[in-house]
């Protein structure tokens, strides 16, 4: 007889960054397993040291990285997780990032502009990543930079079944911030049953976090308006698009966002605004420094677990999200 034959087991080994722990221990306890004790810190100098405490060989490896500020140290320690893994043998490597950084270059404005959305994908796939799983990118067309599968989960049923018990009995109307939120509006409408309004707005490319409102096209007079949005960055967009929806006779407003990135001035924005509840998701940490009365955070963590059970054990993601995903 010629050759060797054995019997092969998968086995599942998790991986958390120092950017956000919590949520990669979350992620396990919904999914039965501990992340691999990791050696990760910087030298004087800053560069990032990474090791992993045990043997990662033949297993399927997911790297948990919720790469908040400051981007680029996170994205950097991602990079080196992933090569530690590919030069340790690991047999698959998917790198889970729930908030997908430099989204919003997904394109050139202008000219002499760089697509920086493509080069994280490109350094991910250069540096041994098989595999990206990530919660509501900025736009879809993101999925086709990366150069392998890449499982694009969706925060709406979530942030959806919270505004439905909250304001379900109310009368709603779905409110889109810019002309590029309505296919992500479109759905939150067939989910409450809601009219939908447009804020058509300007933003000049030369002038970063800076939005001129123009006017709403729709119905949002004494109705309670839930703005939906997939991020939050300085709140600039968010507070003038519900001052605009207030001024068009608006009863209430609710926004609700996956990625809660509250930069700078944001907090105060929100809470200065006359918005009765901000709701995100935990993609990104939110400290207590940054939590004030009307915010409400909801656990991602449950939904990344099944996703990865799913790929684990090759079933369909898609299943999750009743095949919209």
């Amino acid at each position: 007889m010629n050759g060797m034959t054995i019997q092969s087991s998968k086995n599942l080994m998790l991986f958390s960054g120092r950017a956000f722990p919590q949520l990669a221990d979350d992620i396990g306890k919904d999914l039965g397993v501990l992340p691999v004790p990791t050696s990760a810190y910087d030298f004087a100098n800053g560069e990032i040291f990474v090791r992993f405490e045990e043997s990662v060989r033949g297993s399927d490896a997911f790297v948990v990285q919720s790469i908040t500020t400051p981007v680029n140290t996170w994205l950097m320690e991602s990079l080196l997780m992933v090569d530690a893994l590919k030069r340790a043998s690991a047999k698959r490597i998917t790198v889970v990032m729930p908030f997908y950084p430099y989204a919003r270059q997904d394109k050139k404005h202008r000219g002499r502009e760089p697509i920086s959305a493509r080069l994280v994908a490109d350094l991910f796939k250069t540096a041994g990543a098989n595999r990206l799983m990530t919660v509501d990118l900025h736009t879809a067309q993101i999925q086709g930079f990366f150069d392998g599968p890449v499982d694009h989960l969706f925060a709406l049923p979530l942030l959806a079944d919270h505004v439905e018990q909250r304001y379900g009995d109310r009368d709603l109307v779905v409110v889109s911030p810019d002309a590029g939120r309505v296919r992500v509006a479109e759905r939150w409408t067939d989910r409450l049953g809601a009219g939908l309004a447009i804020i058509h707005k300007r933003r000049d490319p030369r002038v970063p976090n800076e939005v001129k409102v123009g006017q709403v096209v729709g119905q949002v007079e004494d109705k309670t308006c839930i703005l939906v949005d997939d991020m939050i960055d300085t709140g600039s967009t968010i507070s003038k698009a519900a001052s605009l929806l207030f001024d068009n006779g608006a009863a209430d407003v609710v926004v609700t966002a996956t990625h809660g990135v509250l930069s700078g001035p944001a907090i105060d924005r929100l809470k200065n605004s006359r918005v009765c509840e901000v709701v995100v998701t935990n993609t990104l940490p939110i400290d207590d420094s940054r939590r004030f009365d009307g915010l409400t955070v909801l656990s991602i963590a449950p939904l990344i677990a099944r996703a990865i059970r799913e790929v684990f054990e090759d079933g369909s993601v898609t299943s999750l999200f009743d095949g919209a995903a």
